[in-house]
């Protein structure tokens, strides 16, 4: 893959990464925001911010080569939930968290893109 869009590539997901983990952890310490929270989202997107900011991010910087599967589950997983959210929590979901996982999926399709664009440069 082209250095410099793996690198740029990693860079996204490490700044997408540590956005869930600051949003997530903030409603975790108890700071609730003036909407209803799914009480499994916070723990959600913590979880997944912890582990894009210190694996997938990695693997990216470092071009390994789980680096693809790593964001494909990353942007499958947020695909999943946002399912679920419209689905099965469609009535009570704010729409500040349906606003949070469409920048992160979207987030995730730029990354796919420079991921796949820089291994057909090859």
């Amino acid at each position: 893959m082209n250095a410099s869009l793996n690198k740029i590539a990693a860079v996204l997901a490490f700044i997408i990464g540590a956005m869930a983990v600051f949003a997530g952890g903030q409603v975790l310490l108890g700071k609730l925001p003036d909407y209803y929270v799914i009480n499994w989202l916070p723990l959600y997107n913590y979880t997944v911010g912890i582990l894009t900011v210190f694996v997938t991010a990695a693997l990216l910087w470092t071009n390994h080569r789980l680096a693809m599967s790593a964001a494909l589950a990353t942007f499958g997983v947020h695909t999943l939930v946002m399912l679920v959210l419209q689905t099965a929590y469609s009535a009570v979901v704010a729409t500040d968290s349906i606003m949070a996982m469409t920048i992160r999926m979207t987030a995730w399709i730029i990354i796919l893109a420079l991921m796949r664009f820089g291994a057909r440069k090859r």
